[in-house]
């Protein structure tokens, strides 16, 4: 080989060489997706205020913080205006296409800043692979389609405080797959859209105190597999108006699917305080898988339907062992309505300190447990498998109970 032919051999594998390191410097999502530059990259250190950052091409963010990074912004406005992603999975696992992103360790305050999504798959905020957001006095809006409000995935944490949020197609506050935390204090979160868009959806550990949550025409709140919602103090609200074949309309489905986004185990809901208002079906629904419902002083106000709980089997999991396994626990609660328990699943009732006016339909295994005062008046003829505690506190009111087979006699 000539002299020549080797200098045009390395000239070639160094502009390959180059070529790589900048493609490296762009994140690469399913399909060999290269995404663009963002409006505003944030670099270490930084403390910005005012100004205004659009996005409009696909898979671009208007403001994008990564790596081992550390900025605050205050007063500004960031908006994604058109711009779709490549790949639906990529922007609601990894955030492509969000008007803001964050992600790979890196910690981006914001406060009183106005964030507007209008693009489909890009929603408002979020955060990533152990990326942290911090947003307070800020307003979120998200019209586009298949995109929420606020968001984490893949281990991400986003803290906020008096956020006015507003979503139309999936939550104001949302998770994905690989979850992460939320944690949320102050401000209004309203979802406007139907069959799926729930005020909050949980893969994840989300915490909210103080805050109003609405659903205008779905689920209040949605949580699936071994995650959590923890409400203090809050007024939640939804409307179910699910309409898929085998749908239970209810305010707060608990249940795994085979999307493989959570992980199997507990699904755990936790109310303390404050006022929960479901407007269309039962307020609880537990679903194949188990569940935890803890309830301390909580104002609940029941659709015309008049159910409190439905623990049955519905649309996910195989037919015959897709049941649900729920634990409910009533603290110093009032509680009405019908509990309905079909024949492959099972309820765990405890009231401590509570006032239980309704009726339990079982098929399948109901465990009642009365402590600390609580009472038991009953609206019709129940069934449970066993009953235990402070008896003394049921008041048969003109209906039979049978435990195990056998009549109840007050």
């Amino acid at each position: 080989m000539n002299v020549y032919m080797r200098k045009i051999i390395a000239a070639g594998t160094a502009l390959m060489l180059l070529a790589t390191s900048q493609v490296s410097a762009f994140a690469k999502v399913k399909d060999d997706v290269i995404l663009p530059a963002p409006a505003l990259s944030f670099e270490d250190g930084e403390q910005l205020s005012d100004g205004v950052y659009t996005a409009e091409s696909d898979n671009q963010s208007a403001g994008e913080a990564s790596g081992d990074v550390t900025v605050s912004v205050s007063g500004a406005v960031f908006q994604k205006m058109s711009g779709d992603a490549s790949s639906a999975d990529a922007a609601s696992f990894r955030g492509v296409n969000s008007c803001i992103r964050v992600y790979g360790n890196a910690t981006l305050s914001l406060s009183d800043c106005e964030i507007v999504s209008e693009a489909k798959n890009a929603t408002g905020v979020f955060a990533y692979e152990n990326g942290t957001v911090e947003i307070s006095d800020s307003t979120v809006t998200v019209t586009g389609g298949g995109a929420g409000g606020v968001q984490v995935a893949g281990g991400g944490t986003l803290i906020g405080s008096n956020l006015t949020v507003t979503s139309a197609s999936k939550a104001a506050i949302r998770s994905d797959r690989g979850g992460g935390v939320i944690q949320i204090d102050g401000g209004t979160y309203t979802s406007t859209g139907s069959n799926g868009c729930p005020a909050i959806y949980s893969t994840a550990d989300i915490t909210v105190r103080n805050a109003e949550c609405v659903s205008t025409n779905s689920r209040a709140v949605i949580i699936e597999g071994k995650n959590s919602v923890t409400l203090e103090n809050c007024t939640l609200s939804g409307n179910d108006q699910s309409t898929k074949e085998g749908s239970v309309k209810a305010n707060v489905l608990l249940y795994q699917s085979a999307s493989g986004d959570a992980s199997p185990g507990t699904s755990v809901f936790t109310m303390t305080g404050g006022e929960m208002v479901c407007s269309s079906g039962a307020m609880f629904y537990c679903t194949n898988t188990s569940s935890q419902v803890n309830l301390t002083d909580t104002d609940l106000k029941l659709s015309e339907d008049g159910t409190l709980l439905i623990v049955s089997e519905g649309r996910w999991g195989k037919d015959g062992r897709n049941g649900g396994d729920c634990t409910f626990t009533a603290k110093e609660q009032a509680l009405e309505g019908i509990i309905r328990v079909d024949g492959i699943s099972k309820l765990s009732l405890i009231l401590d300190g509570s006032d239980f006016t309704g009726a339990i339909q079982n098929n399948g295994t109901a465990d009642v447990e009365m402590e600390n005062g609580s009472t038991w008046t009953l609206t019709g003829d129940s069934e449970v498998s066993s009953l235990s505690g402070e008896l003394s506190g049921i008041d048969l009111n003109g209906y039979s109970l049978t435990v195990n087979g056998t009549a109840f006699e007050a």
